[in-house]
């Protein structure tokens, strides 16, 4: 049960890494990205090339795979996704889904529709001794990272500067205007932010979740649950989220195979049930 449990905190770390950036531009900026995934996939591909073809050290390639998917994230927030910060919801929903499907189908162009090799580097192959447990090395890395984003993340939007303008711009942006802050400077970088979120997210789940084209369809359901089950907008409710979704599916696939993944969506209805606004609502939403 212990391994079990585990291996659910390290999936559900991977979740919330890739799954944070969408609450944040779903809940702080009110934009419905269904392409978020794609971006965890730009995150993956880097990520994959340069250890793959360019033997980039493992850690220097998280950081290349951060900024290959903030990089694409500006460009598309840039060029598409600013002219729709007004729109309806369901063109957010056209234009996004539309960049889930030009992104699956760039991606089995140019790399093929096979599974992306991934080796971890030896200091992080094999098992470590945890209270008693041999654990997986990688995934014990995997939480390690996970705890110190959320941490990180909490500092900068709460404690910063920076953290406070977001939040201004959020409760009302014609009175951040008036205040000189300028939001679409601070919209275009927050994007991209949680797209180098999301790619980093992709790279760390080489080891686990795998990258093939399909990645931004096939887990799209997933981080939706996250944000939805948490709260958008919020950083604590997606990463219980995360975590409770991860140890729910790791365990229902251990223990029950024949049901799938059914038991993360009777979990996330029975939550949705009695918490319409998640687990941990934004502020003055509850």
């Amino acid at each position: 049960m212990g391994i079990v449990i585990f291996d659910g905190l390290a999936y559900g770390m991977l979740l919330f890494l890739i799954g944070v950036g969408l609450s944040i531009t779903l809940g702080l900026m009110n934009f419905v990205n269904l392409a978020h995934g794609a971006f965890a996939m730009v995150g993956g591909y880097a990520a994959s090339l340069a250890m793959t073809h360019w033997q980039v050290p493992f850690l220097a390639s998280l950081a290349l795979a951060f900024v290959a998917a903030a990089l694409a994230g500006a460009i598309l927030e840039w060029v598409f996704f600013r002219r729709l910060y007004r729109a309806h919801p369901l063109d957010h929903v056209l234009l996004s889904i539309g960049i889930v499907f030009v992104a699956v189908a760039g991606a089995t162009y140019l790399f093929g529709p096979g599974m992306q090799p991934f080796r971890p580097p030896v200091w992080m192959q094999g098992q470590v001794s945890l209270l008693g447990l041999e654990v997986g090395a990688y995934r014990l890395f995997l939480i390690g990272v996970g705890i110190a984003i959320l941490l990180l993340l909490m500092l900068l939007l709460e404690k910063t500067r920076y953290g406070a303008m977001v939040r201004a711009a959020v409760d009302n942006q014609r009175v951040a205007k008036a205040l000189g802050v300028r939001v679409e400077r601070l919209f275009f970088l927050t994007f991209a932010f949680g797209c180098g979120l999301a790619g980093l997210g992709g790279a760390l789940g080489l080891g686990i979740l795998g990258l093939e084209p399909t990645f931004a369809l096939k887990y799209m359901v997933y981080f939706l649950i996250v944000v939805c089950v948490g709260g958008a907008g919020t950083l604590l409710g997606p990463f219980v989220a995360a975590v409770l979704v991860g140890i729910v599916d790791v365990a229902g696939k251990y223990y029950y195979p024949e049901a799938g993944a059914f038991l993360i969506y009777v979990v996330m209805v029975l939550v949705l049930l009695v918490r319409p606004r998640g687990l941990i609502p934004k502020r003055g939403q509850a």
